[in-house]
């Protein structure tokens, strides 16, 4: 279990102001203007455009990364892109160790590829045309997580700039991440020699409770996806004719669906998507509820109705702020994040539709094997089918979730000094309920290592939906604080 959060908070061995000073000055003069271009290329993950390759929208982002990087002439650093045959490239680059002492090399990770367009975007936005308002640059994937690469060598540029000794480091940049990740085990295998030691993790691609002080995660769900398809006609026919005799197919869907989940509560109902919750993850949401407080559910864009002159807002699964955040890191969920087999509402005639086909995503508690999940979603979902319907599910994916280790007190004194200094509060500490594959891998790989897994997703920045924002004030702050904690690792 972490340490209490308030004590006496120790001091950095960096000059902070002069930190927060340089790395400033990099974001206003250079890396928005970075991210205003990248956001500008559709380099959509491969998942959602099997056509990467040929289109080059992938290549060019990862391109651009590189020749930046390089253009920066970090004293030692050495660059590559790394391609393995069919599979999405990445960027690797290393900087000596100064530190005469360090055995141990800090790894930085983030990622280029990016989430789909979707729908609902503010009339002067768009995933494609950044726009920079009031602080936030917006667009597809500026936050998630394309600033990674820029904000890493800018923490290590304002370390080199005060001559402190450093250990070595290394970074991977994925173009992989968006689709689970299914090409980074390979070139983390195929680079396990160059990364060396890693006594710590720095993943610049999570979230953060507020914009006022840093957040540190410590645990990440799972994911297990797949398509499930319903179908019971080879072909459309005249709803008049057949239905009440022939079943819907959406019928169907609901009826198998509900093997799996409590459609009244959300609950999924086999045991063994669940999992107990530490006590010490039970403790730090405590601690984090009473920071953020009704702010927990009330930063989502919830829909409302004019009812009777007063407005009524949508609600949440729970108003406690505990609970709540239990909810979207440890308790498993299911959404159906898109669907086939539907006209549009302009095209919708009278006609029972063939079959009906749902893109499910289930995020699972971070000790739950996703892979195991897989398998077992689809012995559900597909024994015994009402109707003797054609029911199928095809998994897209599974990623097991993570639990960070326990934290050193070195590393402990390292977040809170480096919040405190450009933040002027202390670390916090929460779970995500995204997924990071690679959190696992490296886990296994390097069990000692610390891992910051932190990030500019704060409230309302609404990665992967419509008006995506990175908060370029508090991206300036949090690579001010990368620098600092490199400087203190042992």
């Amino acid at each position: 279990m972490n340490a209490p959060l308030h004590r006496e908070m120790p001091a950095t061995l960096l000059d902070s102001a002069a930190v927060l000073e340089q790395v400033t000055r990099q974001w206003d003069s250079d890396i928005v203007r970075q991210l205003t271009d990248y956001i500008a290329i559709p380099a959509k993950s491969p998942g959602f455009d099997p056509q990467w390759s040929q289109h080059g929208y992938i290549d060019t982002v990862l391109r651009n990364a590189a020749q930046w990087v390089e253009a920066q002439k970090v004293e030692g650093l050495k660059l590559e892109i790394v391609r393995l045959e069919g599979r999405t490239p990445v960027l690797f680059f290393e900087v000596p160790a100064t530190k005469a002492d360090a055995a141990q090399t800090i790894l930085m990770y983030g990622h280029l590829d990016k989430q789909p367009e979707f729908t609902g975007w503010r009339n002067d936005l768009g995933p494609w045309t950044p726009k920079y308002e009031d602080g936030k640059l917006y667009g597809r994937g500026g936050a998630d997580d394309g600033y990674a690469v820029y904000a890493s060598i800018a923490a290590v540029q304002a370390l080199k700039a005060q001559g402190k000794p450093h250990p070595r480091i290394v970074g991977l940049i994925e173009t992989c991440e968006e689709s689970g990740s299914y090409d980074l085990l390979p070139y983390v295998n195929a680079l396990r020699p160059r990364l060396g030691d890693v006594g710590l993790v720095i993943c610049l691609d999570s979230g953060a409770g507020n914009y006022d002080q840093l957040w540190l995660t410590t645990s990440l769900r799972g994911l297990a996806g797949g398509t499930l398809k319903v179908q019971i006609l080879t072909e459309g026919v005249h709803s008049g004719d057949a239905s009440g005799l022939v079943p819907s197919s959406f019928r169907i869907m609901r009826q198998v669906l509900d093997r799996l989940e409590d459609s009244k509560s959300g609950r999924l109902l086999p045991q063994s998507f669940h999992c107990e919750v530490p006590a010490d993850r039970l403790e730090q949401a405590k601690a984090t509820a009473a920071i953020l407080g009704e702010e927990v559910y009330k930063r989502f864009p919830w829909a409302h109705a004019d009812c009777g002159g007063s407005t009524a807002f949508a609600l949440p699964t729970t108003t406690d702020p505990v609970q709540a955040l239990v909810n979207r890191t440890w308790t498993p969920t299911l959404s159906v994040t898109g669907a086939e087999g539907f006209p549009a509402l302009q095209d919708a005639g009278n006609v029972l539709r063939p079959y009906t086909a749902f893109k499910l995503s289930l995020r699972l508690p971070p000790l739950v094997d996703a892979v195991a999940a897989v398998q077992e979603l689809k012995t559900l979902l597909e024994d015994n089918a009402p109707y003797q319907a054609k029911v199928t599910f095809e998994g897209s994916g599974a990623a097991s979730g993570w639990n960070a280790p326990a934290t050193t007190p070195w590393f402990e004194r390292a977040l809170n000094a480096a919040s405190m200094a450009h933040f002027g509060a202390p670390v916090g500490y929460i779970g995500q309920g995204g997924t990071i594959p690679l959190m696992n891998m490296l886990s296994e790989g390097f069990p000692t290592a610390q891992m910051m897994v932190c990030g500019v997703l704060g409230p309302r920045s609404n990665a992967h939906g419509p008006n995506e924002f990175l908060h370029v004030p508090y991206a300036k702050r949090l690579t001010a604080a990368v620098a600092e904690v490199m400087a203190q690792m042992p």
